[in-house]
């Protein structure tokens, strides 16, 4: 590749990750707070959507980091999630109204330390942004109006990655999902655990540190 688009596209990286960073200004925040700094709602996520419940009922049916997540604009810190990792054949589907959210053939390794995926199913909803491409557009869930994440448009900054093809990576918060593999296993509850240990992402790492 040319040396001016490899040092162009480096230098898109590192804007997107100080971005990424600032909008998701919650990394170090206990699952017990009660809002993310920065995650502005476009609109109401409990009017028009299908499935609703009072802040009382949601509380009930989630786990605390998945109501911090899906009801309150939550973000969980950077590879907390055991999403992160998986592999597997399956669906992605929401945790608080399982609705489908995401193929595990969009999924693919972004090194941000979240789940990332290079396209959603039909019951990811976009609250477009004119201003997408600097600081991302939210995601929720269509069936309850839960908050999943954001949609950024650096696909092409991950070659070989269906992210590339797409030219979009769907950035999600674990604690939103549930995985259900394909061989019939046992689903996989995607929440953070705020006492385990967690590496940091290729992002954060100082230099000199190995990323696995």
């Amino acid at each position: 590749m040319h040396k001016a688009v490899l040092v162009t596209l480096a230098a898109l990286a590192t804007l997107t990750n100080a971005l990424r960073v600032n909008r998701r200004s919650a990394l170090c925040l206990p699952c017990a707070a009660v809002a993310a700094p920065g995650v502005a709602a476009a609109k109401d996520r409990v009017e028009g959507y299908a499935v609703q419940k009072s802040p009382q009922e949601w509380q009930r049916a989630l786990s605390a980091p998945q109501y911090f997540v899906l009801r309150n604009g939550g973000t969980e810190p950077p590879n907390s999630s055991p999403l992160v990792k998986e592999k597997r054949s399956g669906v992605f589907g929401c945790a608080a109204c399982d609705a489908d959210l995401f193929a595990s053939g969009a999924k693919f390794e972004s090194g941000t330390g979240w789940p990332s995926f290079a396209t959603g199913l039909p019951n990811v909803e976009v609250e477009a942004t004119p201003i997408e491409f600097l600081s991302g557009a939210e995601l929720r869930c269509a069936r309850c109006g839960g908050h999943l994440g954001d949609r950024f448009l650096d696909g092409a900054l991950f070659p070989g990655t269906p992210a590339f093809a797409s030219g979009k990576r769907y950035c999600i918060d674990g604690s939103a999902l549930v995985f259900y593999p394909a061989d019939g296993g046992k689903p996989v509850l995607g929440e953070f655990d705020p006492g385990a240990p967690r590496e940091l992402p290729a992002w954060a790492q100082p230099p000199g540190i190995k990323v696995n």
